[in-house]
């Protein structure tokens, strides 16, 4: 069986999303599997190559932006239908030579048209077209292009987006609550967690027993690391902060450089790393911008979550922070000086701290990537 799924570089839980689906699909199924992750906007055309990287410059330097770009793609609809896709044959050409037996879609734009032109393709074996949405909620900001009730199959992270899918004539049977689809250490059992934080914590020479705060980086190491460590450093507090910074060595050495001169922050800038669960293990706190995949992370592990909102909150962000609020699992920044107030006040009351602890366990959806590889390769799920 061979499964090719579709994603897009827009931010970054996309691609993780499809990573963790080809990881699970090949511990599950093993030999049996075939899988093949494509970037099918970048790859396409070239003008879908640059709204992929202008997605991206706005998502880094002006998020509040965003709201124009979004409802643009959401009013144009510019890979709804396969006949206006631009560089179709390429994809077409991809479908003939590899005749995958599912398409398996796990982003927004690549639900409808691309479905079409997977089918038509191959019209003697069309491959059955499914979605995954990991979005957390309904409303503005959930594309309407997520859901395609000519598809043959919607698999949502939470009830919420599986009603959404339903509410635009999805089938009943057709849809499928399948939880979180994260990559697989997030399903560790908690001994083996537990010794990837401590071999961690021994790397880095971090005390277990101190109030810890992640900061983490996001798409191309676009962060506001040192604004936030400014306000933290100001408070005069003595806290333990571990500042990921990607691949972006200029913030690392701006880091460094700032650690050396605030000594009562112990500081640690770390380059990239896959030991994300572990991080999460360790973190009292982590700051994170409100995506769906360190939200989902987060919420996963129970680590406590304060949102980044600097520079505004792109629409896609605008249901992950509903979902938590529904939930009262997260808190929110659109400063450093706001985010810096929200660690400080968690640092001073700990009852607080574990109450969020409780209702991230509670905001957790049931489920695991087993069932969802299982239910996409079923012939008749």
């Amino acid at each position: 069986m061979r499964w090719l799924i579709l994603t897009s570089s827009t931010g970054t839980g996309h691609n993780m999303r499809a990573e963790s689906l080809s990881r699970w699909a090949s511990e599950i199924l093993g030999s049996s599997i075939e899988v093949r992750i494509h970037s099918v906007l970048e790859n396409t055309h070239g003008l879908y190559r640059f709204g992929v990287g202008l997605y991206n410059f706005i998502q880094r330097h002006a998020p509040r932006l965003h709201h124009l770009y979004f409802n643009y793609l959401e009013i144009a609809g510019m890979h709804r239908r396969g006949s206006k896709i631009l560089g179709a044959d390429n994809f077409t050409r991809l479908i003939r030579e590899w005749r995958p037996d599912r398409v398996i879609s796990v982003h927004a734009h690549t639900n409808h048209g691309f479905f079409e032109l997977a089918r038509a393709a191959l019209p003697d074996h069309p491959p059955r077209c499914l979605t995954y949405c990991g979005e957390l909620f309904g409303g503005y900001g959930f594309s309407r292009h997520w859901a395609n009730p000519r598809s043959d199959g919607f698999i949502g992270a939470t009830p919420e987006i599986c009603a959404a899918a339903r509410a635009v004539g999805t089938p009943d049977d057709r849809v499928f609550f399948g939880g979180f689809l994260l990559r697989p250490p997030f399903y560790a059992p908690e001994d083996e967690l537990e010794r990837e934080a401590e071999a961690k914590a021994r790397k880095y020479n971090l005390d277990r027993m101190a109030f810890t705060v992640v900061l983490s980086s996001g798409l191309a190491g676009a962060n506001n690391h040192l604004a936030i460590l400014r306000e933290l450093a100001a408070a005069g507090r003595k806290l333990q902060v571990v500042v990921l910074c990607s691949r972006n060595t200029a913030v690392r050495r701006e880091v460094e450089a700032f650690a050396t001169a605030h000594p009562v922050l112990a500081i640690r800038a770390l380059e990239h790393t896959d030991k994300i669960p572990a991080l999460l293990r360790l973190a009292s706190v982590i700051v994170a911008r409100p995506g769906t995949g360190a939200t989902s992370e987060a919420i996963q592990l129970g680590t406590p979550l304060v949102h980044n909102g600097i520079g505004g909150v792109m629409p896609q962000e605008l249901i992950t922070v509903q979902y938590c609020r529904e939930h009262a699992c997260a808190r929110f920044g659109d400063s450093p000086r706001a985010i810096a107030r929200e660690i400080l006040d968690l640092h001073a009351h700990p009852e607080a701290l574990e109450g969020m602890r409780a209702r991230l366990r509670a905001a957790r959806p049931p489920g695991h990537p087993e069932q969802i590889v299982r239910w996409i390769a079923a012939e008749h799920p």
